[in-house]
């Protein structure tokens, strides 16, 4: 007999803890093509195949997420899998999502600052970086043609590149410049602002979702102050509880709790995914702290490119190779190990408590527009950021500290781009291909 699922017009019995595990582990090791690609998986799973999530009740999760700091992937399982199964789905969701990439990059980090100068494997991560460049060229476009509908938007995205690109305006300040803007904007010119919109796709298989828009809100979703003084309490102690120790056993001014602090203040303040808070943390790791390099900062997004799970992995690869740089009293192995584990660790908890702490009065405001309307000025100025993060990205690799152009990286990043952009090759065939190109390159010189 069929699954209720797979029955048209029939809705799908309520899945169980067991089987929502297994689909999110699933989902953890699948989740490939950064947020944009991992949006598409969860809403072809959820919505369109097992019908968990109703098509509205996705969109309005997703477009608060993307409203809310931190990776709106990540954000966006939490969200759904709290509103399935709790507190306890939502934890597993997170987690699951996470956690293979965090074991498959650490191994990644662990061969890169190993074996990196041995000259073919050089040669392999000189090759990620034209697809990577490529891979961040086309993320403005595609955002772009989303989020430019029209001459306000366009100015607002223009707005924001010159503020970070020219005057290094504060990220957050660009941020919450442009949700103002839009919210305020909204209540005059509402149809101008609000241009991040579904569409309103059904399920394919008919029928309603488990949790769908038409339904009565689930109970455990109703908001609580009591609830949210438990969730704000625990959440807190679990963030810094790792940082305070560090700190007594390392020193306050060790790389690791200068790690913790750092990454725990991006945590907070990084709207708009993982392009958007890339040109903050590049510029402070490499031009401030001097974590690494520019060119590690390219070769540890390309292995995050590599890797499932979300792409603001690569703040992982920040912090291994900031221990490992500077170790202090430590071993290289081991500091960069804890280094990474704490970025990883302040860079994701904050995750789960925006969601449980806001998801409950999200749910009420599933029909606000004002808010709509701040999300696509944030949008908007996401675009500009990310320009930035091209050119940034661009003006290291193609116009290395010599200053002469190096034409291996502009004609494979070029030919990159219109692979992407003109014949929809995906971000896993560009990254290796970079890769292969570059191995090419070595045996042949």
């Amino acid at each position: 007999m069929p699954a209720a699922s797979s029955v048209p017009g029939s809705t799908p019995a309520h899945p169980g803890f067991k089987e929502a595990l297994r689909f999110w582990l699933k989902l953890g090791f699948i989740s490939f093509g950064g947020p944009t690609g991992q949006i598409a998986i969860m809403h072809t799973e959820l919505v369109e195949k097992k019908r968990w999530i109703g098509e509205e009740r996705f969109l309005h999760a997703l477009n608060f997420c993307m409203l809310l700091p931190g990776p709106e992937a990540t954000q966006l399982a939490i969200y759904c899998g709290w509103l399935l199964h709790r507190t306890w789905g939502g934890l597993a969701a997170g987690v699951l999502f996470v956690l293979p990439s965090v074991f498959i990059l650490w191994g990644l980090s662990f061969v890169y600052v190993t074996y990196g100068a041995v000259p073919w494997i050089a040669a392999v991560f000189y090759g990620l970086k034209p697809a990577v460049l490529a891979i961040v060229a086309a993320a403005v476009l595609r955002i772009g043609s989303k989020a430019l509908k029209n001459a306000v938007m366009w100015s607002l995205a223009a707005l924001a590149f010159i503020s970070i690109f020219f005057f290094r305006a504060p990220f957050p300040a660009i941020i919450s410049a442009a949700a103002l803007i839009g919210y305020l904007g909204g209540l005059r010119w509402e149809k101008v602002f609000n241009v991040v919109k579904g569409h309103g796709a059904k399920s394919a298989g008919g029928g309603g979702a488990v949790i769908d828009d038409s339904h009565a809100a689930p109970a455990h979703t109703q908001p609580s102050l009591a609830r949210a003084a438990r969730v704000l309490a625990v959440g807190l102690v679990l963030w810094w509880l790792p940082v305070l120790l560090a700190a007594l056993a390392q020193g306050r001014a060790s790389t690791l709790v200068q790690e913790s602090l750092f990454f725990s203040k991006a945590a907070m303040v990084t709207f708009g995914g993982a392009y958007a808070v890339l040109p903050y943390v590049a510029q402070q790791a490499v031009e401030h702290f001097h974590w690494l390099t520019a060119p590690q900062m390219l070769d540890g997004l390309g292995l995050a490119e590599t890797t499932p799970g979300p792409l603001i992995m690569v703040l992982q690869f920040v912090g291994f190779l900031g221990g490992w740089n500077h170790p202090g009293a430590l071993s290289p192995l081991v500091a960069a190990t804890l280094g990474a584990a704490l970025t990883t660790w302040v860079t994701f908890v904050p995750c789960f408590i925006w969601i449980f702490l806001g998801a409950p009065y999200l749910e009420q405001l599933r029909d606000q527009t004002r808010l709509t309307c701040a999300l696509s000025a944030v949008t908007a100025a996401v675009v500009g950021v990310v320009l930035n993060l091209a050119v940034w990205f661009g003006l290291h690799v193609i116009l290395p500290a010599g200053g002469a152009v190096d034409w291996f990286v502009a004609v494979v990043a070029l030919l990159a781009f219109v692979a992407m952009q003109r014949f929809k090759v995906g971000i896993i065939p560009v990254v290796l291909a970079g890769a292969a190109l570059g191995l090419l390159r070595h045996l042949l010189a």
